[in-house]
């Protein structure tokens, strides 16, 4: 697939004549002129809505200043949005697309690595509240996700490393051949179609099986419960990628302790997350997390779901009560 492509691709799934395209100021200056082009060929008008990059653009603020743009376009119930970016923009644009008029069409373009595996399949949209993150929501599936993988050559080191996380998350949940291949950084970038046609199987996979989260889908979360308290924790200033990290090692670690799993586990998920330059460091105090985690979207009353991992390829849900969880960690 490629970007030139979309408009014609877009054409097919929807059925109005205008959309408004969702992007961030740096995906702005390499994407957004190419992206207009090839809707604009095949007659859309386009209209763009321009966010600072980063997590803070996953507000309240943000969204309803989109709201209104489109109203004042305005758009209407056949016309649709164009996520052109990262989880950040993907998310933003997905939930004003779910809510704006009742619901209205959204293409996922994603641009980067973490974007292209994980959050742009499967129609989990929201924004952040000050309590907590992706905690005002709706599912509301893409009518298309266009991935073209040369958009990624323009990542830093660092965000392809953030989507790292995600895959790595998919080999150590699902795939053991897939965590084996992953230990060769090198390999990963020179097979990154493979690697994205993977990660996206086994996503489809759970999607389909479980679209609304109620069971088995809830797997995806392994290391976004402690992650999510991390990137609360410090503002966002730690990324989503090395929270995941993190919290995949963290409760790598948890799990041994508790005989849940060997140490041969942890140290494979600590030895694959050092090979792609992952800081596993965690500096936040066990009473912060606990605190952070209280108003995790997975908490169930007195009760919280852990993903837990048994051995490579191979995790499980563990329901806990939150006094259990304040001692575990």
């Amino acid at each position: 697939m490629r970007l030139e492509e979309l408009g014609k691709a877009a054409s097919f799934v929807v059925k109005g004549k205008s959309a408004v395209i969702v992007t961030d100021k740096n995906v702005e200056k390499l994407y957004l002129e190419r992206c207009t082009e090839t809707l604009e060929k095949e007659g859309f008008k386009i209209n763009t809505f321009v966010v600072e990059p980063g997590e803070e653009s996953k507000s309240g603020k943000t969204y309803l200043e989109l709201l209104n743009f489109l109203a004042e376009i305005p758009l209407t119930r056949t016309d649709f949005l164009v996520a052109l970016g990262g989880g950040v923009v993907g998310d933003l644009a997905g939930f004003a697309a779910a809510t704006y008029l009742r619901g209205i069409d959204v293409i996922q373009v994603p641009t980067t690595l973490l974007a292209a595996v994980d959050s742009s399949i499967g129609g989990k949209t929201a924004i952040n509240l000050e309590a907590g993150k992706n905690l005002a929501g709706a599912f509301h599936q893409p009518v298309l996700v266009w991935q073209d993988s040369s958009l990624l050559d323009s990542l830093s080191e660092e965000i392809f490393k953030d989507g790292m996380a995600e895959v790595i998350k998919y080999g150590v949940l699902q795939d053991q051949e897939l965590f084996c291949a992953l230990k060769d950084p090198e390999w990963t970038k020179e097979n990154i179609d493979k690697v994205i046609e993977k990660c996206v199987s086994i996503k489809k996979s759970y999607v389909e099986e479980d679209e609304f989260d109620k069971g088995k889908r809830q797997l995806l979360n392994l290391g976004h419960t402690i992650g999510h308290a991390m990137e609360k924790a410090t503002d966002y200033g730690v990324s989503h990628g090395s929270a995941v990290a993190k919290g995949m090692l963290s409760i790598a670690r948890i799990s041994r302790k508790q005989g849940w799993c060997d140490e041969r586990t942890e140290n494979e998920i600590k030895e694959i997350l050092e090979r792609y330059k992952f800081d596993v460091e965690i500096t936040q105090a066990p009473e912060v997390l606990y605190d952070m985690m209280l108003s995790d979207k997975k908490r169930k009353g007195s009760d919280i779901d852990l993903v837990v991992p048994y051995e490579i390829g191979k995790c499980a849900l563990k329901r806990i009560s939150i006094e259990e969880l304040k001692e575990l960690l």
